[in-house]
């Protein structure tokens, strides 16, 4: 017996030891850091307060007052959970009346929600592309996109990240191929790109899907309460209604509370009810959480002056940062990234902000190609602009620091 197979007997988990070694050699190693107040725009986190950055918390919709009452009555009315998964026991009156306000909301037939936006996906996916058909994938999209992706026996196209040549050329070689005139083709972005804060462009990607005939679907979920009418998504901004097949938003991120959806025609969300493993299979949201849901909507509808405050921020910080030299890519929403390439200098970036008072998470690979790891910056409505003004002094401190600028 060789020395290697006896210490795998002795811990058949030693190889996990490894990795953790290897992060740690590489300077990609990080613990999680814990929050111990309230997510605002300046909150205790490991024992300090600091003017965070990472939240998803656009519109600072978690502590909105009309969520905290709805929250606490739904608790007093219909009690801490649901009891069951929806197909059994789970479907509360509240998830029904979500549902019916987030369809009319997004100006579609019928919405059905789920646990997360990652399970939407891995939801959905399967069930509109089954075996035979073939996706076609920007190669920036989410990772749980991919995932969903990978669930299905369908065959699968990736293009470079916003290239419509080269979408236009592969719907192409798909309707021209043997039998592809039958196929289903299901086109698949992201509305909002979560690392580079990019948009897709819709209006093109629609086009070349109603040419080829294929099924077009978006994912929302950082454009859901940002971009749009009232945070309406992507949709609404470029005004594409009844052209987008399958839309998937998210209520964990600017609407504040946890969750996903996906909306679309009311066929869909009846198979969804009958296919969807993570329906079939997952209990369903606490009233707590419907209930804050409903009443985020209703906040987005009557305090549009949010997601105005959003913007203003947002162009605010993203000037700064530019006229600091930071290479902040090509975003165009309140998602900035400080891309500074090493994976290493990335997180001693974070790790210096921090020590300065700013929460920046460093980011790096898997989540993004190596030479392109960053420090990826979101803006709320909740910044002031002081505190706006003190990030970029931190940024330019440390970036200087370590010769980023």
């Amino acid at each position: 017996m060789t020395d290697a197979v006896a210490a795998r007997r002795r811990n058949p988990l030693a190889f996990l030891d490894a990795e953790i070694d290897e992060l740690k050699a590489k300077g990609l190693y990080r613990r999680l850091r814990v929050i111990e107040s309230e997510q605002k725009s300046r909150c205790i986190i490991d024992g300090r307060e600091v003017i965070t950055l990472s939240s998803n918390n656009y519109l600072g919709l978690n502590t909105h007052p009309r969520l905290r009452e709805a929250a606490e009555t739904a608790v007093r009315e219909y009690g801490a959970g649901s009891g069951a998964v929806r197909t059994i026991a789970g479907t509360m009156s509240l998830h029904e009346e979500l549902e019916r306000r987030l369809a009319e909301f997004k100006r579609v037939e019928a919405v059905l929600t789920f646990q997360s936006g990652f399970t939407c996906n891995t939801g959905v996916i399967p069930i509109v592309a089954a075996e035979g058909a073939t996706i076609v994938s920007d190669a920036l999209n989410h990772a749980s996109i991919i995932d969903g992706i990978r669930l299905t026996k369908a065959d699968r196209k990736i293009f470079p990240h916003g290239d419509m040549e080269a979408l236009r050329g592969t719907l192409s070689e798909l309707r021209a191929a043997p039998g592809g005139a039958e196929r289903t083709v299901l086109v698949i972005t992201d509305g909002v790109f979560s690392m580079d804060g990019d948009i897709a462009r819709l209006p093109e990607i629609v086009d070349a899907a109603e040419e080829a005939e294929a099924i077009v679907m978006v994912d929302d979920a950082h454009a859901s309460g940002v971009l749009g009418r009232n945070g309406r998504g992507s949709i609404d901004h470029f005004d594409l209604h009844g052209r987008v097949h399958v839309q998937v938003g998210t209520l964990s991120k600017a609407i504040g509370v946890l969750g996903g959806y996906v909306a679309g025609p009311a066929a869909l969300r009846t198979v969804l009810e009958h296919r969807a493993r993570p329906f079939l299979f997952s209990t369903s949201h606490p009233p707590a959480v419907a209930a804050a849901c409903i009443a985020a909507i209703e906040v987005l509808e009557s305090e549009p002056e949010l997601i105005e405050r959003l913007w203003e921020n947002s162009r605010f910080f993203k000037a700064g940062l530019g006229r600091l030299g930071f290479d902040i890519g090509e975003s165009e929403t309140p998602i900035t990234p400080v891309i500074v390439g090493a994976g290493a200098l990335a997180m001693r970036l974070s790790d210096r902000l921090f020590e300065e008072g700013v929460f920046a998470m460093g980011i790096g690979f898997p989540t993004v190609p190596e030479e392109r790891s960053r420090v990826r910056t979101i803006v709320t409505a909740e910044h002031s602009r002081e505190e706006l003004q003190t990030c970029l002094a931190a940024f330019e401190k440390v970036g200087r620091e370590l010769a980023i600028i």
